[in-house]
């Protein structure tokens, strides 16, 4: 049976591991949002960053990218996702539905917020998350450079974020 991932984030343009197949799939009752203090990956315990997280949502879907592991790569793959993603344990490993663009509905592996987690941040305004994410810096890298490729990747392949595209020109006229 395929291995799926679902890929919102970084793991649009930065899966990580080798990918047989990628269609664009939407993932419902969840929006995508930076509400995840990232303390490691793009920011530190002292000036923390903000990453994507999906966020559960009634009557909303994730628009992203669904992805399938190479076959034969599926455990190395898991382990792969589970030491970058579950560094802080703020994500939760879930197996959900995502319909494809295709037609096809998989079961898809997917990591969402979870909101009784200190590093759980929902609802900041966006000035609030602009500031931000415009100064921090973490063991990846600037947290600029997550934003700008997210919102890059994300219009490269014709799906639209206002909230990201608003971020997106909002932190570059803060950092100009």
């Amino acid at each position: 049976m395929a291995m799926w991932v679902f890929g919102y984030g970084s793991l649009l343009w930065k899966p990580g591991f080798e990918v047989a197949e990628r269609v664009i799939g939407r993932l419902p009752g969840y929006a995508r949002s930076f509400c995840m203090r990232s303390i490691h990956h793009r920011g530190s315990v002292e000036h923390p960053g903000l990453v994507l997280a999906l966020d559960p949502s009634t009557g909303t879907a994730c628009d992203g990218m669904a992805l399938r592991v190479a076959p034969g790569a599926e455990a190395q793959t898991l382990q792969y996702l589970r030491d970058r993603e579950l560094i802080s344990s703020a994500y939760v490993e879930k197996n959900l539905a995502v319909q494809l663009d295709d037609g096809r509905t998989v079961d898809a592996l997917v990591y969402v917020i979870d909101p009784d987690h200190v590093q759980y941040c929902g609802g900041l305004p966006l000035e609030e998350q602009a500031q931000i994410i415009a100064t921090a810096v973490g063991g990846m890298g600037p947290n600029t450079e997550y934003l700008y490729n997210t919102a890059t990747h994300l219009s490269e392949i014709g799906l639209h974020d206002p909230s990201l595209e608003w971020l997106h020109a909002r932190v570059k006229a803060l950092c100009a």
